[in-house]
């Protein structure tokens, strides 16, 4: 069978990742694609690296061109994907690549987001430890699929394996990540041009007001933390894509060495997306360029008594569209890994 797709926010940076990856998908037909300003236009007069789509005219996005699909996927903006998932009701697969569906708490999103709150959706990491098992199982057979944070899946990722074993405290956790603009979308920035973060590193979003906080703490109680704190410090830097997050926390009791790697080993040791590298290796964001694979390095450190969790993903592929169609794959059941890849680019 092959399923039709639209594709809206198709001219955005996190749009063009869902297009890239959908476009080497076998049982996928690219139908539609959708955006605002930039409709009329052909899509390559804005994603010119798809040379495989270029026949696709930017529709606009509304629910009438969106509807009638098999799978829509919403890239758009957090804050607005709702006013188009409530007239999809129709679509046999929706999947937001925006925060709209992500959280379960409406406190949550009206302190961190405001606007109109959404139901929540299955959440679209499947490899995520949930109550003893994985994210993936409750995807099976999933119609709407809220797509991760890129900041947040990587570390709930990396932090969600002690958690669940209980070998680390969660209610001390602290995590800085060098991030990529891209992660801020494809509108114009001024604090996002090249001369302005090209030679320097740029924090933002200090002091516990980034969004993804309560993305991030609703996944470890999903892993059994049962009030996870988090210090999250992200900090742009010069790459055009990447996300390298450092997360430590403190030792739980008298965990060993070995049963706390133990812990990632068994998290991760039969996953195919996420990895954890040799004791003694860390990963870097150039080896998962393009990849829809997390790399995880684990240290720990006696003398701070932490767990220090190193993680670097690509945040348009792994952190966002790779999620997204990985997702897609086991609710509609196909094989997992159909249209990913987990080698990178170099260099």
């Amino acid at each position: 069978m092959t399923y039709s797709a639209a594709v809206s926010g198709a001219s955005g940076y996190a749009g063009g990742e869902i297009l890239r990856l959908l476009a080497h998908h076998p049982d996928v037909e690219i139908r539609t694609v959708t955006a605002h300003s930039s409709a009329g236009d052909p899509l390559v007069a804005h994603q010119p690296h798809l040379r495989s789509l270029r026949h696709l005219e930017i529709q606009p996005t509304t629910p009438e061109i969106l509807a009638g699909h098999d799978i829509v996927f919403l890239a758009l903006p957090h804050g607005q994907s709702g006013q188009y998932t409530d007239a999809l009701g129709d679509a046999g697969l929706v999947i937001d690549a925006g925060a709209d569906h992500r959280l379960t708490s409406e406190d949550a999103w009206n302190a961190f987001y405001g606007g109109a709150f959404h139901e929540p959706w299955t959440y679209g990491v499947p490899e995520l430890i949930v109550a003893g098992g994985r994210q993936r199982e409750n995807l099976v057979g999933a119609t709407r699929i809220a797509a991760p944070g890129c900041n947040a899946s990587t570390v709930s990722l990396s932090m969600a394996p002690g958690v669940a074993a209980g070998v680390v405290d969660p209610t001390d956790i602290v995590s800085v990540l060098a991030v990529g603009p891209s992660g801020a979308g494809k509108a114009l920035k001024p604090h996002l041009l090249g001369s302005e973060i090209l030679g320097s590193a740029n924090p933002y979003a200090v002091g516990g007001t980034h969004r993804h906080i309560p993305e991030i703490q609703q996944a470890l109680r999903a892993a059994g933390a049962a009030d996870p704190r988090i210090s999250f410090t992200p900090v742009i830097v010069p790459m055009a894509r990447g996300i390298l997050a450092t997360t430590s926390a403190p030792i739980a009791g008298d965990a060993t060495d070995a049963e706390i790697r133990g812990a990632w080993e068994s998290a991760y040791g039969d996953e195919t997306f996420v990895q954890l590298l040799p004791e003694g290796q860390m990963p870097r964001t150039s080896d998962v360029t393009g990849a829809n694979t997390a790399l995880i390095g684990l240290a720990i450190d006696r003398a701070a008594n932490r767990v220090v969790v190193v993680a670097a993903v690509d945040n348009l592929a792994k952190g966002t569209a790779g999620a997204a169609i990985q997702s897609m794959n086991i609710a509609l059941g196909l094989p997992e890994d159909r249209a990913l890849t987990v080698n990178g680019v170099a260099p």
